[in-house]
């Protein structure tokens, strides 16, 4: 009876047609560089029909004219949120903290960091523990902006609020110093101190914008595992845009299965998924 009524409850999956298919691939390009291959057409239908369900139409080709008629439009965040991959962890790729973590050590001044693809906050707060662990005075000599274009993302990442599997990866000394354990009805909850909260600046951002709203350069740009998601020619526009915003010596941390030699003459590699800004 019950596998009935979830049945009865669940709406039916919408057809996409080809052309409506490359429509909505299309439109996202255009918003967000984000490039949705033939291989994930299973993905974009299923979420596509959701949207549509959601907005109350009945055909993924009226979705998809509802956003072009409404270009400033909420269901812009919903459609582009709902393609957005946040697969992530903490202290993900240890080697680059341990490359940060050298690196910082060395600098003057106030260190500046930009985690660009934040999702829900597990990179940022990586970053905020090792400039902690590694920066005298951290908390007023260390400063990171964190952004991504998921607005839901940014919202989880700003709670600093997660599962205990959700830690694991956190080392058992960073854990009992930078995270409350929850009690009674949060019990298998953790929550970041606001030591590390107050370092971080939230917010939700298109690298695609034509102005990036940064008021400082930085001494390290993390742009990890995102740049999969464009095309080539958006790779190289945000990579030569990097290049200024970095103070002189600074470091831009990649995914591990990108490579960035080939792109632009801006950056040159020199470390394992780490560049440098040629001057």
């Amino acid at each position: 009876m019950t596998t009935s009524v979830f049945a009865q409850m669940t709406p039916a999956v919408l057809p996409v047609a080809p052309e409506e298919f490359e429509r909505a691939t299309r439109l996202l390009h255009q918003r967000t560089g984000i490039v949705v291959g033939e291989h994930k057409r299973e993905m974009a239908t299923r979420t596509l029909s959701l949207r549509a369900r959601k907005l109350g139409v009945n055909t993924v080709s009226d979705y998809l004219g509802f956003l072009q008629q409404n270009p400033d439009g909420p269901e812009w965040e919903d459609f582009v949120n709902a393609f957005t991959i946040n697969h992530t962890a903490f202290f993900r790729e240890q080697h680059h903290f341990e490359t940060l973590r050298n690196f910082v050590k060395g600098r003057r001044g106030p260190i500046n960091i930009w985690c660009c693809a934040s999702s829900t906050g597990e990179e940022p707060y990586s970053i905020a523990m090792t400039l902690q662990e590694s920066v005298p005075n951290a908390s007023s000599q260390a400063s990171i902006w964190a952004t991504d274009i998921d607005t839901q993302a940014i919202a989880r990442a700003q709670k600093g609020v997660y599962t205990l599997e959700r830690v694991k990866t956190v080392p058992e000394p960073l854990l009992r110093k930078y995270f409350l354990r929850g009690k009674d009805a949060k019990s298998g909850l953790v929550r970041v101190k606001p030591l590390l909260q107050d370092m971080i600046k939230f917010e939700p951002l298109n690298l695609l914008a034509p102005k990036w709203p940064a008021d400082k350069k930085f001494d390290a740009i993390f742009c990890r595992n995102t740049m999969i998601y464009f095309d080539k020619e958006t790779q190289t526009k945000i990579l030569d845009r990097f290049a200024p915003m970095l103070k002189p010596d600074g470091l831009l941390f990649a995914g591990h299965s990108e490579n960035f030699t080939y792109l632009t003459k801006a950056f040159k590699l020199q470390g394992q998924t780490v560049y440098v800004v040629v001057r």
